[in-house]
């Protein structure tokens, strides 16, 4: 997500800061660690199927993750072969999903935001809506994941989603006037994100980002 320098953003990248390192990340922890928190030994797996990720729609238990046209996430990876860490990958682009469509619905409390995020990884998300919302934007244009990568767990209960976003086409609007708030590309639009996504007990199928740990400025992004 995008650390804007404009004076009406100030909040925004102040709430950011704070929120990684109440969720143990920033670019310090973020990028180093060898283990899954929480977990056991794990293997390291690319993500790499001819199965393309799965396009935005409303899972099954019917809870929307649908975004206005002018939001427009991007989830440019493929699909892992291993089932559990195919569902941890498709339900951490749900995450991203359900936060903005916090920010457009201007309720930290979405239903999609409670379904795909438990712990740490609540609060990170909860922090993030609120933080565009006490700005008066939401958030128009293009937002792009990509390189993913994944490692699970030994016990097949959680999955490690590691990625790049690139937010230099991904921008805030205010709310009253739908001013669009550009900036000039930089190293700022990069970030490096490791989402720790853990199995739902009660469900085959989802998964649930609890901790989220990001690099910022990462030029191995670029």
């Amino acid at each position: 997500m995008k650390r804007r320098t404009l004076p009406t953003a100030a909040a925004f990248a102040t709430a950011a800061a704070l929120l990684l390192t109440a969720c143990g990340g920033g670019d310090d922890s973020a990028a180093g660690s060898d283990q899954i928190a929480g977990a056991g030994q794990e293997s390291a797996q690319p993500s790499k199927s001819a199965e393309p990720a799965a396009p935005q729609q409303d899972k099954p238990d019917g809870v929307d993750v649908s975004l206005p046209a002018d939001m427009n996430l991007i989830f440019d990876w493929d699909r892992p072969e291993d089932k559990n860490e195919a569902a941890a990958v498709d339900d951490a682009a749900n995450f991203f999903r359900a936060i903005y469509r916090g920010v457009d619905k201007r309720s930290a409390k979405e239903a999609a935001v409670a379904t795909y995020s438990t712990g740490a990884g609540l609060h990170y998300a909860q922090t993030q809506v609120n933080a565009w919302i006490d700005g008066g934007w939401t958030a128009t244009g293009t937002l792009r994941h990509y390189n993913a990568s994944t490692r699970s767990a030994e016990n097949g209960t959680s999955v490690e989603v590691a990625f790049c976003a690139d937010s230099s086409k991904f921008f805030g609007k205010e709310v009253k006037t739908g001013k669009v708030l550009t900036t000039e590309p930089s190293i700022d639009d990069f970030d490096y994100y490791k989402i720790i996504m853990i199995k739902l007990p009660t469900s085959e199928s989802l998964w649930q980002a609890s901790k989220v740990f990001v690099e910022t400025k990462a030029a191995k992004c670029q």
